[in-house]
């Protein structure tokens, strides 16, 4: 039996013995607070597996109800009485960093040599800087692979006047449904000449060290937060102009770049936009960490699977829930590829022209936006999100591309009723104007 699960039969057996149905969490108490109904078996956790033996290509191969129930275990387990320590940080130089260049190619180089490299670049920094920070292992997993390549290419897009063929990228060529609107980037003739790049795109490929769920559960995102943030503070640009886009786990790290950030100048970084933030398994009682409101001057969230490899805990100043918090959303068959999703959604409202396609209202569950029709004041989730906002928002997506239903904004029943009387009072006015026409024309 691994660590773990000898530590939380233990601590099973040791609330029998006392008498107590579970155990209760002060302000002051590291031990985290579980339900009854929350506690688990002797036999159950006899069968749950360690961290280190679940990988992430494991969960893309499980059924979406069945990864969801294996994370919440673990999660469960994870949280019984001691924390997780984090404890596990990939040396800066073993961390991939591409520079995406307008024309499709990439300049690569590591973590610790990112500033460096991105400064001998040909006009970096001189408009938007977006870095994105991988949160899953796109080698090893299919559906992170072509969310990865769908953002990457919406924003060669963004970053050029006109769409551009890209070079070494097969976007959709794991795409099993066709639809009409969708985009296909084997057709030469919807490819024009590029005009000059808008802005530039680094990756930062931390995803590649995140291969199994204890390397996620048990990252250090505070020191790799920290050490993206040295390097940024060193770009030869305006530090207000960079958006930090980050997936899963890795939108904690960007979380607490941000902090560090801070510390270090003074100032915030422009954005950070969550694709679906995971859950912290390890936990630190003396210090709050992960992302937060406040980690940059707007903070936005797209959480996709919340009951599954996310989390349904308000991370940002807008959390936007996609059909509601749930295990998964339309169309996805596995927690990985539900995670993706929230990538793919923001990659959508990336390419030019697809900014609105997500249109959102304020609402507490998917059953009160149900309730309502839909209807309140329209914001939107992506890349067009006022950076004023503030609170929990719902949508319903598509199960396939595209995921967007750019439905136009609901009025209120009192808009529609006036909307209807204006209406009647034209059709009057018409009527009455038509009359009196014919009435003169008797006349004369």
């Amino acid at each position: 039996m691994n660590p773990l699960k000898a530590l939380c039969v233990v601590a099973l057996l040791a609330t029998a013995v006392c008498g107590n149905q579970h155990y209760r969490q002060s302000s002051s108490s590291s031990s985290s607070s579980m339900k009854p109904s929350q506690w688990l078996s002797r036999s159950q956790l006899e069968k749950t597996p360690a961290l280190d033996e679940v990988s992430v290509k494991s969960l893309e191969n499980m059924p979406l109800e069945q990864g969801a129930k294996l994370l919440k275990t673990i999660y469960h387990v994870s949280q019984i009485n001691n924390p997780l320590p984090q404890s596990y940080a990939p040396n800066p130089s073993s961390v991939p960093v591409y520079i995406v260049k307008s024309n499709g190619q990439k300049e690569s180089t590591t973590l610790d040599k990112f500033a460096d490299t991105a400064n001998q670049q040909p006009n970096f920094g001189k408009q938007e800087v977006t870095i994105f920070i991988t949160g899953q292992p796109a080698s090893s997993c299919e559906s992170v692979e072509k969310a990865n390549h769908e953002l990457v290419q919406a924003y060669m897009e963004r970053y050029n006047a006109q769409r551009q063929k890209p070079r070494s990228y097969d976007y959709d060529r794991h795409d099993k449904k066709s639809n009409s609107n969708s985009y296909r980037d084997d057709d030469n003739s919807e490819w024009e000449t590029p005009k000059h790049a808008s802005g530039h795109l680094v990756i930062i490929d931390l995803g590649e060290k995140l291969q199994n769920l204890k390397q996620h559960a048990m990252l250090d995102a505070s020191e790799v937060g920290a050490k993206i943030a040295r390097q940024i503070t060193k770009l030869d640009c305006r530090k207000d102009i960079i958006h930090i886009v980050a997936q899963s786990t890795a939108a904690h790290v960007a979380g607490e770049c941000g902090k560090e950030f801070k510390r270090l100048t003074g100032n915030k970084l422009y954005r950070i936009t969550a694709l679906d933030p995971s859950k912290l398994y390890s936990q630190d009682p003396e210090s709050l960490h992960g992302l937060a409101r406040g980690d940059a001057i707007f903070v936005d969230a797209i959480h996709t699977s919340a009951h599954g490899m996310g989390t349904p805990a308000r991370v940002a100043n807008a959390d936007f829930f996609p059909n509601g918090p749930s295990e998964g959303v339309p169309g996805a068959n596995n927690v990985v590829e539900a995670c993706m999703r929230a990538t793919r959604y923001f990659a959508e409202s990336v390419r030019p022209g697809n900014e609105r396609n997500f249109p959102a209202v304020e609402s507490e569950s998917l059953q009160s936006y149900k309730k309502h029709n839909g209807y309140g004041k329209r914001v939107y989730m992506g890349i067009e999100c006022d950076d004023d906002l503030e609170g929990d928002y719902i949508l319903e997506v598509d199960s396939h591309k595209p995921f967007g239903k750019r439905t136009p904004a609901q009025k209120s029943k009192a808009e529609q009723q006036q909307q209807q009387q204006q209406q009647r009072q034209r059709s009057s006015s018409k009527s009455w104007k038509k009359s009196s026409s014919s009435s003169s024309e008797d006349d004369e």
